[in-house]
């Protein structure tokens, strides 16, 4: 499905799954001259993982700078053999909040690194919802590949995600020297300054500057909606104010379209979200859940025009708490090929939610879990602002 999209002085490749993102990405890793920068939620030792792993260390042998930058809790698993060949090879790796306390909720150990980011030689960069693992699911009876997506992009944008991995990589490493004891001062990095006009945006979410940005660019999107809006979103819980926006969109006689997990991955949160069905059904909101595999894209098209793809999904985590990015495409050809390949989905592979086909027992089940997930975002103390 990949298609590729060239806009004013931007080539975009729209790529769907690993099938078509791992071996464009590892391709262009053994073609790196001078440096790689990576980031990712999960790191898996796995096939498609172990991929990655390898090209990433050829590319460090051959001298270029690999800096690898995992989430504490996502990537927790991987074994310290597989670090040291890293290390042995000349990878530079760190974790973004390793220390995780069963005892203990405290809102910053919930500050998750949830980006999937890659920058090589400072002119390629990759950025979407796919992490570095197989993407199909361990699940005896799911043997299709989770629907996820990701964008790969040159042009002068790049050099926006490139200043914030260098940002970010150099804040770790004063947070993680500092825990040790010593003093380290990251390398000054010149900050790239953000063209507004460009119809290439790049988006981040932090706890700082960036807070609100990919939210913001969402409501905005749906605001002005003419025509249709259409999101497919993995966890999709979102706040009054989001559902706000859905639901006067679809009064207004705008089409909007849900495509959203179908398969039970996490019950609480499965259950949670569709609390929120009969809400927006009412409005006149169209939901279809995927069925032929787990639902892992964060994805959204605006009538055929404004698009984004990226790491954020619609719940108060990802738009609250983690560090996400996202890329924004006003460019109707993009627009289009990712509502090609939505609408392909919904057609071949979901199945149309009606008021009338939830039982009492999904019912009640819904209650508890969005309940529960409430009392989550109390404890994470960021309740009022969702």
């Amino acid at each position: 499905m990949s298609s590729q999209h060239v806009i004013e002085n931007h080539q975009l490749t729209l790529l769907q799954n690993g099938a078509e993102f791992f071996p464009q990405l590892c391709a262009d890793i053994a073609a790196a001259q001078h440096s790689i920068y990576l980031e990712t939620y999960r790191f898996s030792d796995d096939e498609m993982g172990r991929r990655v792993a390898e090209t990433l260390q050829q590319a460090a042998v051959r001298g270029l700078v690999v800096r690898v930058l995992l989430d504490g809790f996502g990537s927790a698993e991987l074994s310290p053999d597989w670090l040291d060949d890293w290390r042995i090879a000349g990878i530079e790796m760190q974790w973004f909040r390793r220390e995780i306390s069963t005892f203990r909720v405290r809102r910053h150990r919930l500050r998750r690194l949830h980006r999937k980011l890659v920058v090589i030689d400072g002119e390629t960069a990759y950025i979407g919802g796919i992490n570095m693992m197989n993407d199909v699911p361990a699940h005896a009876d799911l043997t299709v590949p989770q629907l996820d997506y990701a964008v790969r992009v040159c042009g002068v944008v790049v050099g926006e995600i490139h200043y914030a991995m260098r940002h970010l990589w150099g804040v770790v490493s004063w947070a993680n020297f500092r825990r040790r004891g010593k003093q380290i001062f990251a390398n000054a990095v010149a900050k790239h300054k953000r063209d507004t006009t460009s119809p290439i945006i790049f988006l981040l979410r932090d706890n700082v500057r960036h807070r609100r940005d990919i939210e913001r660019a969402y409501l905005q999107a749906i605001a002005s909606a003419k025509s249709e809006v259409i999101i497919a979103n993995a966890y999709f819980l979102p706040g009054r104010v989001f559902r706000r926006a859905l639901k006067q969109a679809a009064q207004r006689g705008v089409r909007v379209v849900l495509l959203l997990q179908g398969q039970v991955e996490y019950v609480i949160q499965h259950y949670a979200t569709h609390f929120l069905y009969d809400e927006l059904l009412a409005a006149g909101v169209e939901i279809y859940e995927y069925q032929a595999s787990y639902l892992h894209a964060k994805v959204a098209v605006v009538d055929g025009q404004w698009a984004t793809v990226g790491s954020s999904n619609i719940d108060p985590f990802s738009l609250l708490l983690a560090r996400e990015a996202n890329l924004l495409v006003n460019d109707v050809g993009f627009a289009e090929a990712l509502r090609d390949s939505l609408f392909t989905a919904i057609k071949k592979d979901a199945r149309r939610i009606e008021t009338n086909q939830r039982d009492y027992l999904t019912r009640f089940l819904s209650r508890i879990s969005y309940g529960l997930v409430r009392l989550l975002v109390g404890i994470s103390g960021v309740a009022k602002r969702h």
